[in-house]
């Protein structure tokens, strides 16, 4: 039981610095939305930018695989992943296809599917 508040709480202040990124954007601080986003990667999921910008879809498969995140916090991260689309097609390049592996991983290995995710997935196909 302690596990699951403790998961609970984190899920929850992760939805709460989501949601500041995006009040950011909406204000226009752009700048200020990209750094909170980045730091968010990196201390919450511990995901390095130069793996998430990369191209190279494989060294985020790495990083995926090895990160061992619960499914709990991968759900979150695809959150945040997912409100990055729409910003630019570079960025849409960028992202779509490691939110699809993202959810696939959830799929596959902690035998999860939201219906969410599944709609998602969907319009993800747009970009890619």
């Amino acid at each position: 039981m302690f596990r699951k508040d403790l998961i609970t709480a984190e899920i929850q202040k992760l939805a709460e610095v989501l949601a500041r990124i995006m009040g950011l954007k909406l204000e226009g601080k752009l700048e200020d939305a990209q750094k909170m986003f980045e730091e968010a990667m990196e201390k919450n999921f511990l995901l390095p930018i130069d793996v998430l910008e990369n191209q190279d879809l494989s060294r985020f498969e790495i990083w995926l695989t090895s990160s061992d995140l619960p499914p709990e916090k991968l759900d979150s991260l695809s959150e945040f992943l997912y409100y990055e689309l729409g910003v630019s097609e570079q960025r849409n390049k960028t992202i779509a296809p490691k939110l699809n592996l993202i959810y696939q991983y959830l799929s596959d290995k902690h035998k999860i599917v939201h219906l969410v995710n599944l709609h998602r997935q969907k319009t993800i196909q747009q970009y890619l």
